[in-house]
């Protein structure tokens, strides 16, 4: 099967977990570190101990008992990770039957959606996936880029975040917009950030910015270089 790769946006959407095992642990934290509105969890167990600093956030909630289908009501998006395949199978049908995106780990067949292996260097997010083939192949490659992409493109990331906006209120056209930044993101400035070379990094704004952007440098390199 084919997978549509989507980034998806969950502020204000509620997410529910059923499963707060190791890997449920870490699917919450996923949710959480992605601004999701809600996180509601599910476990038949007691929360472990290591959890309480997640439970204390305000936009989550644990609930000690049986997953129930009224569960789903108001829920975007559902992550599965019970022992029990018939838990599993009804969750996902549920899921189905109300359109409501819905993950089972480890088992593609039940998904709607799956989740794929990621680099994260600040904003950047680099996802690969192997659409269930083999998730092992998929964290070969995530390690190799790991090694690939340092925190210098974080830093990047960050004052292209910064630059945008000034640029923009400038006034100019499009295309000489896009020009600036397509030079800026193929210049060495990447490896000024890699190398933390503060000056470099001036020099390239300098050479490549708009003249009335000149005295914003040293605020747009302020904690990335």
């Amino acid at each position: 099967m084919r997978y549509y790769p989507i980034f998806v946006n969950l502020e204000n959407k509620g997410c529910l977990v059923v499963g707060a095992g190791e890997v449920g642990k870490r699917k919450i934290q996923s949710l959480i570190d992605s601004g999701a509105g809600s996180v509601t969890i599910i476990d038949t167990r007691e929360a472990d101990p290591d959890m309480a600093p997640l439970l204390a956030l305000p936009n989550v909630r644990f609930l000690c008992r049986e997953f129930a289908d009224d569960d789903l009501d108001g829920q975007f998006l559902v992550i599965a990770c019970t022992s029990s395949e018939d838990v599993n199978w009804r969750i996902s049908n549920l899921c189905r039957d109300r359109g409501v995106l819905c993950n089972i780990v480890d088992q593609p067949e039940k998904c709607s959606f799956i989740v794929p292996a990621t680099v994260k260097r600040g904003d950047l997010t680099v996802a690969i996936s192997t659409a269930g083939r083999s998730p092992a192949m998929a964290k070969r490659i995530r390690k190799e880029l790991q090694e690939s992409f340092g925190d210098e493109y974080a830093g990047l990331l960050a004052a292209m975040g910064r630059i945008r906006p000034l640029m923009l209120s400038l006034g100019s056209t499009t295309a000489d917009n896009t020009m600036v930044f397509r030079t800026l993101v193929n210049s060495a400035l990447l490896d000024a950030f890699k190398t933390r070379d503060l000056d470099a990094a001036t020099e390239i704004l300098k050479e490549s910015l708009p003249e009335p952007l000149h005295d914003n440098i040293p605020e747009l390199l302020d904690g990335l270089v």
